[in-house]
């Protein structure tokens, strides 16, 4: 079978070097026989420069070693090309990869990738932007843009970022309009997911699928900041059902549902992330699922 590899590495995504991964990965790929090109990933995510490659060297698959954000930016770019993505999970949550099924050791990941199984997921848009994996408002969205502004990246960072905005969370006034259903609420956070999680297996959406044609809603409303926690670790722990009637509709600590589009009024402005990225804050977002959207190596 024909295969033809291009490697997309970030060189600052995470905490691992990558001069030694990008060695790795040259070794492993050449002892297959598989052909094969590395580029480093590009800050703003424009990767035209690639399209007469990829058409003249017949490319099978674009493998991405980076985390959510670079994977966002790679297959908005590249997912016109009929291509498998593969990811090499190299970021501080790698949400969709854990989603997957893709562990983070390299060697594992890799031979993943040589295996060649792939499934076509779903993506969807915000504001007519690709997204991969999850968008934020609020709470989690505050911590993604402190993080973007240390100097350190990784796990440890990111927890004591969360640790810091937890102790100084505020709440947000929404307007949620899912088409048959329009309330209000304020909350803490809203999550829109595709992949089933934040990242680091932390797990958010517990339904949630890649492949579904749903977006999974999860709303965590106001409340004492000790409930918050007991509320959305009974979230993360798969407790809650989900809502398919009353959507809403009285006093409820996490609203849970799924739908395929979904219009949010974010009276006041709070903070958005796109697939762990930080993002402009809007007032008036508007999501929808890309059903079969691209297809991804997975175990």
């Amino acid at each position: 079978m024909h295969r033809y590899i291009l490697y997309i590495i970030n060189p600052i995504s995470g905490t691992r070097t990558k001069k030694d991964l990008q060695a790795f990965v040259e070794k492993e790929t050449k002892a297959k026989g598989i052909p094969y090109q590395i580029f480093p990933s590009v800050a703003y995510g424009d990767y035209s420069f690639l399209y007469g490659l990829i058409e003249e060297k017949k490319v099978t698959d674009i493998v991405i070693a980076g985390g959510d954000g670079t994977v966002n930016q790679v297959v908005h770019s590249l997912r016109r090309f009929t291509v498998r993505f593969g990811i090499i999970p190299c970021g501080s949550g790698n949400g969709l990869a854990f989603a997957a099924g893709i562990p983070k050791q390299t060697a594992k990941a890799l031979s993943i990738i040589f295996n060649a199984h792939a499934k076509i997921v779903d993506g969807y848009t915000i504001n007519n932007q690709f997204a991969c994996m999850l968008t934020g408002l609020g709470f989690d969205a505050k911590v993604a843009h402190d993080f973007a502004n240390q100097p350190k990246r990784g796990l440890a960072t990111y927890v004591k970022q969360t640790v810091k905005n937890f102790i100084a969370a505020k709440t947000y006034s929404f307007t949620i309009d899912i088409g048959h259903t329009t309330f209000t609420t304020d909350a803490f956070f809203i999550s829109i997911a595709n992949s089933n999680q934040f990242g680091n297996h932390f797990t958010i959406a517990p339904k949630a699928s890649l492949s579904d044609g749903l977006l999974d809603i999860v709303i965590v409303t106001k409340q004492h900041k000790l409930s918050m926690i007991r509320q959305t670790l009974k979230q993360v722990w798969g407790k809650n059902e989900l809502q398919k009637t009353a959507i809403g509709e009285g006093k409820q600590a996490v609203i849970y549902f799924q739908c395929s589009t979904i219009t949010i009024i974010n009276h006041q402005f709070a903070p958005m992330h796109i697939d762990g990225d930080p993002a402009a804050t809007p007032d008036n977002v508007v999501i929808k699922i890309l059903p079969a959207c691209f297809s991804l190596i997975q175990p």
